[in-house]
């Protein structure tokens, strides 16, 4: 068995670094990104903790034209439809933002959870299944943080029809949609969230309860 790392305080402050600078991208140069470079964050995303040692994440790289220009359809529909939820100056403060990196980010990764997997022998999830679906979100984090070490910028896209994204992959019936990524290099570096600085919404304080 080999001995533990030591993680000493300028580890902690590197990693507390990497914490504040991962940020959700939108603006993406158009350079490919090293297959090297991504299949190492694929890897250590593979390391993420996952209900019942599960590891329910399924990565389908998207690469098809067609296919990405549907998933982008979907953003502009779901994207139009949002911004009639909104009236006065927040609708034209939404309408400003730009949402999605699609058209420019050289790598789409959707993230799935298969909800039909038996790794994992259904351990710690007969009465929380969502335990699942939390596992792969645990992935998508580690390889937000991966990429980010590396300089590589991530955003996820919400903003979109999952069962139109997931027709539109192919996929097995059983997998779920969770995340839909733009990964790149950033056009610019911020460490603060770009939702703050264009004044959507502030950083909140943490609130710990006690009971």
């Amino acid at each position: 068995m080999s001995a533990p790392p030591t993680f000493d305080e300028a580890f902690r402050r590197s990693l507390r670094d990497l914490f504040a600078w991962r940020r959700d991208v939108r603006r993406f140069r158009t350079d490919p990104v090293p297959e090297a470079i991504l299949r190492a964050c694929l890897d250590e995303a593979h390391l993420s903790p996952s209900v019942g040692n599960s590891q329910p994440w399924r990565f389908v790289r998207v690469a098809d034209p067609e296919r990405r220009a549907g998933v982008a359809a979907s953003f502009a529909r779901c994207n139009a439809d949002a911004a009639l939820s909104y009236a006065g100056a927040r609708a034209g403060q939404y309408r400003a933002l730009k949402l999605a990196g699609l058209r420019e980010a050289p790598v789409h990764l959707a993230v799935f959870c298969d909800q039909g997997t038996e790794t994992g022998h259904g351990l710690g999830r007969a009465t929380m299944p969502e335990m699942l679906r939390y596992s792969v979100v645990a992935a998508v984090q580690t390889f937000w943080l991966a990429a980010r070490a590396r300089n590589l910028g991530v955003g996820w896209v919400s903003i979109l029809e999952p069962g139109a994204v997931t027709a539109l992959l192919d996929v097995p019936a059983a997998w779920q949609l969770v995340a839909y990524l733009c990964v790149g290099w950033p056009v610019e570096e911020h460490a603060d969230p770009e939702l703050a600085r264009h004044g959507w919404q502030a950083r909140e304080p943490l609130d710990l309860t006690e009971r």
